[in-house]
């Protein structure tokens, strides 16, 4: 297989060197307008009964809530100004004839005191948008925007806007300011890493270029994808970390083995050829192990997860391609020439396998295994342990930016007007008018209740309560009260109930529901990915073990920093106390998937040792000197490419990227370095066992290189012992 895909690239160099063109014209083109069809991907599933309880009390009641806030202060005046009140009125007559102002409310409206601070120098209009979803208002307020904050315009007063259609446009501004920071942060380290790593100018160039070719094809698949469903605002950055440094691992690879193949003294043909038998094998392992694991997250019934899956597959599936096909079109077109602009100090050589720091460390692990292994596997279960204290929330305006403007209108509306601290769910009761003062005692006797009233004009067949308690709204309690709220029972009468707790319990709901099958799903299909690539059955067993240790300390470092607050002043995030858990089962998806990369790096490498003759810990030595290095500079790259993102303003994605970072750096240190070798040489032969009916199947399906192109390598087989 390999061996033809090779011979077509070189046929084909020219088509595919006008496809690369192509693809950085439609991506930097028509695939950046991807981030006009983002949406906020939606925490909850449109069945879920959350959803399905506000859609009902919509129905009946219309909006009853304000997609934007208009807040006006004065430092000078207060609201019963006459001057104040005419700038504030003369703007709500503009907002309101705004075509796309379904509805506008303020104090003068109202006279509810609510809509004025305490302190009396501050107000704010309610504004209600036209459109039937989210992503319709996100849109009309991107649209009016500018009105709004015009909209009876005399200077006397400071406008601010918050409310949901605001946070998400400071999110959308938000996420495009963290790309740009994050490429201006690893750009340049990046490129200084390659040029060490490979001591030329064009051969370091090169896994830039299919970088960039990566991110921009993986958003113009995903812009695609936007036509069909929808897609979180967030998968823009995932996109980005995983495009670019999964396309950056694979093209060092490639191109590690490619110079290989040049200093070993093969004409760029055969070179090109060989590398897509081995290198490209590697890649594409790797490549569908993680496309493969995404799925996974399809099994959960949480939007916001499937938008960012569909990115992730997006990005690796172009990311494979680019380095399994435009790369080696490139490097044949190259030949020796990648080696242009040579640092002086460098040489292109074979590499030693039988000697250097990387087989040195190897052998000293595989002398005295158990005593490396028991001491490092303790380590890693201290780091894991704070996830056993793992309090799960939500997303609020805490994970934007102090200064985002929508962060600090809601912060103003909490803390200085009248109540708006408090905590409150809706209940529409329907049905016999004479239930409803029974559902609104039942409601007013739950624990930690403070207040049911009235949130509107009953209607004939409804009214609407505002349910005041008070717990914090990501708390335990606040979900145990809406369990308790909906199993309210009354003859005669129905609830509906919707809030942002409601919300989190249904949420929640689900993830336990998919949970279970995810993780199956991504075990049984890792460990079948890696039984295909390698013929053992023990190496797939001892892979996922290896993860589990790994992702384990990863997120139990991801609950001590962002969970419990340690950090934050250095790290610049506001604690919540609480983690979001779909963000919890992003990283679980991506970290496990990623924790596979560099140990299929490492084990093809030993397994072609193995197929050559070695025996299992000459294998091992082998094939840790020969990637060793290699794996450390991917390692470094992907950290970085990561790591940038720890300075995004949002936490949620600065907490994904240095969870990932934590995750690489443990993955190609302590996992690769001591668990690997320390578990090879305590399995020995036995690493190698298949029963026989797997045997044959491996022979005839295994995602192994073609026979020609081993018979290509040189004749360096031991004698096995």
């Amino acid at each position: 297989m390999y061996s033809l895909l090779g011979r077509a690239v070189i046929k084909a160099r020219w088509f595919i060197v006008v496809g690369i063109l192509g693809v950085f014209a439609i991506g930097a083109t028509w695939g950046l307008g991807v981030f006009d069809e983002f949406t906020d991907g939606g925490y909850v599933s449109q069945d879920a009964q959350s959803v399905r309880d506000a859609a009902a009390i919509e129905e009946e009641f219309g909006s009853t809530g304000a997609e934007v806030v208009v807040l006006y202060e004065s430092e000078t005046m207060t609201a019963d100004d006459p001057a104040f009140a005419a700038a504030v009125q003369s703007a709500v007559a503009d907002i309101a004839a705004i075509e796309e102002v379904e509805n506008v409310l303020s104090y003068y409206d109202t006279r509810l005191p609510t809509f004025v601070s305490e302190d009396g120098h501050a107000t704010y209009a309610a504004v209600s948008l036209t459109g039937s979803s989210d992503e319709a208002q996100a849109e009309v307020f991107d649209t009016i925007e500018s009105q709004l904050r015009e909209a009876g315009d005399t200077g006397d007063l400071e406008v601010t806007l918050g409310g949901g259609a605001a946070v998400f446009a400071d999110l959308n501004e938000q996420v495009q300011h963290d790309l740009e920071i994050a490429e201006m942060i690893s750009m340049p380290i990046l490129l200084l890493i390659m040029i060490v790593v490979f001591g030329a100018l064009v051969a370091a160039s090169l896994p830039l270029l299919i970088g960039g070719m990566s991110i921009l094809g993986g958003f113009a698949i995903t812009r695609v994808i936007t036509e069909f469903t929808d897609v979180s605002i967030f998968a823009a950055n995932v996109i980005t970390i995983i495009g670019l440094g999964m396309s950056i691992d694979y093209s060092l690879f490639v191109l590690r083995r490619f110079r290989e193949e040049l200093a070993a003294g093969r004409d760029k043909r055969r070179a090109v050829l060989h590398t897509v038998a081995t290198a490209g094998r590697t890649v594409m392992v790797s490549g569908l192990i993680i496309v493969l694991s995404m799925v996974g997250l399809l099994l959960v019934d949480v939007p916001f997860l499937h938008g960012i899956a569909y990115g992730v597959m997006s990005a690796v599936g172009v990311a494979m391609l680019s380095a399994l096909v435009a790369l080696p079109a490139i490097l044949y077109l190259l030949g020796h020439r990648v080696d242009k602009g040579r640092l002086p100090w460098r040489r292109n050589k074979a590499p030693k396998t039988d000697t250097g720091f990387w087989h040195t460390l190897a052998a000293g692990v595989m002398r005295r295994p158990v005593l490396v292994l028991l001491p490092v596997l303790a380590f890693m279960a201290l780091l894991a342990s704070p996830i056993l204290d793992v309090q799960f929330g939500g997303v609020d305006e805490r994970d934007m930016p102090a200064d985002a403007e929508s962060r600090v209108v809601t912060e103003t509306l909490a803390e200085d007007f009248p109540g708006g601290g408090e905590e409150t769910f809706q209940v529409m009761v329907t049905g016999e008018p004479e239930a409803w003062d029974r559902v609104a005692a039942e409601l007013a006797a739950l624990d930690a209740v403070d207040d049911v009233r009235p949130a509107a004009e009953p209607t004939a067949d409804a009214i609407l309560y505002d349910v005041a308690y008070d717990f914090d709204p990501f708390s335990a309690e606040a979900r145990e009260l809406i369990e308790d709220a909906r199993a309210i029972e009354a003859d005669g009468a129905d609830l509906f109930i919707t809030g942002g707790a409601a919300d989190r319990v249904d949420m929640l709901d689900a993830i336990a529901e998919g949970l279970p099958y995810m993780l199956g799903y991504i075990v049984i299909v890792t460990m079948i990915v890696l039984f295909l690539a390698f013929g053992s059955i023990v190496l797939p067993i001892k892979a996922v073990l290896m993860n589990a240790v790994s992702l384990g300390a990863a997120l139990g470092a991801v609950v001590w920093i962002f969970g419990e607050g340690h950090l934050s002043g250095l790290l610049d995030f506001t604690p919540s106390g609480y983690i979001d858990p779909s963000n919890l089962l992003l990283m679980i998806a991506l970290l496990f998937a990623l924790a596979t990369d560099y140990e299929v790096f490492l084990l093809s490498r030993v397994r072609e040792e193995w197929d050559l003759g070695a025996d299992n810990r000459t294998a091992v030595l082998r094939g840790m000197q020969s990637t060793g290095s290699i794996i450390t500079a991917a390692a470094a790259i992907l950290i970085v490419v990561v790591g940038a993102f720890a300075f995004s303003g949002i936490t949620f994605m600065k907490m994904i990227g240095l969870g990932m970072a934590i995750a690489i750096f443990l993955d190609a240190t302590v996992v690769r370095m001591l668990l690997v070798p320390a578990t090879m040489r305590l399995l020995g032969r036995a690493n190698w066992w298949v029963p026989g009916p797997l045997a044959k199947l491996y022979s005839k399906y295994g995602i192994k290189e073609t026979d020609d192109s081993v018979a290509a390598v040189e004749d360096r087989s031991p004698a096995r012992v």
